[in-house]
């Protein structure tokens, strides 16, 4: 498979090829003292996201149909906005310390998608052929990958306090943070969960809606229906205890976490379900 891969579509292999570079200029910045190293990572990070963008389009052409629908199409894509949704955060809070934790996302999302290669187009089913498959994919995935990111930062959180190596990285500023600013991760992972839960709701809504043209009922019962809400009364929970109970720290950070896992169990864990073969919502190339 690598082989092929290799020979045929090299495209897909320089596109990991330049997250895994700027990861480690990102990473190498954690230890520079000069702004280029950082500036080169999101360069660099800019370059995999065009390279990334144009396998989604290149999918889009040979399919004649938007590349969601096998489960190595939607890897692919959710690399993509992972890193979209990164770079957006990282001018926002003017900090690169977490562009290698962001790049490696992105590289294992396009590792694991190698590993579920699709060389065959997949024709879309009467149910998805419809004008929300397109907007329902898309504020999901951007959603997945705000919420992903979060629960890397809530990961460090943890982390920070008990590896001092985590530690130094969190807290450095030469040649990584463009502002002067202390960065506080509890506050950073709760602006990505607030976010990602807004994309989620406007997500769910517009899969109701979808259900209603499709199946005549706003909700069918399916198993990734279901689960999608369970992801959603996660954070929803996560948001409420914060606001409500003034939950920070720990255990707002172990919440983040079982709320992604939650996620991948939605996004990749079906198949395991009894009841998967009954699903119009399980990925082919599962």
């Amino acid at each position: 498979m690598l082989q092929y891969v290799l020979a045929e579509h090299p495209f897909f292999v320089a596109t990991g090829a330049l997250y895994a570079a700027a990861m480690a200029f990102y990473a190498a910045a954690w230890r520079s003292t000069k702004a280029l190293v950082g500036r080169v990572g999101t360069a660099l990070m800019c370059v995999a996201l065009l390279a990334n963008l144009g396998l989604i389009v290149q999918r889009w052409i040979e399919a004649d149909r938007a590349p969601f629908k096998s489960l190595f199409e939607s890897l692919v894509f959710f690399a993509f906005t992972t890193g979209v949704v990164y770079l957006v955060w990282e001018r926002l809070y003017r900090t690169r310390v977490f562009g290698a934790m962001a790049m490696l996302l992105s590289l294992g999302i396009i590792g694991y998608a190698l590993s579920k290669w699709d060389a065959e187009i997949v024709k879309l089913p009467p149910a998805l052929q419809s004008a929300w498959f397109v907007p329902h994919v898309v504020v999901y995935f951007v959603g997945y990958a705000a919420v992903g990111l979060a629960a890397g930062l809530a990961a460090i959180q943890l982390l920070a306090p008990r590896v001092p190596l985590v530690q130094r990285i969190v807290s450095m500023k030469a040649g990584t943070i463009l502002s002067g600013e202390a960065l506080d991760l509890d506050k950073m992972t709760y602006e990505l969960v607030r976010f990602g839960f807004v994309l989620l709701t406007v997500g769910l809504l517009v899969g109701s809606v979808w259900a209603k043209s499709a199946w005549g009922d706003f909700w069918v019962w399916d198993p990734k229906e279901n689960w999608s809400l369970v992801t959603w009364l996660v954070y929803g929970a996560y948001l409420h205890l914060r606001r409500v109970r003034n939950w920070r720290g720990d255990r707002a950070a172990w919440l983040c976490l079982l709320g992604f896992s939650v996620v991948m169990f939605t996004y990749l864990g079906m198949k395991f379900l009894p009841t998967a073969d009954a699903s119009a919502h399980v990925y082919s190339g599962e």
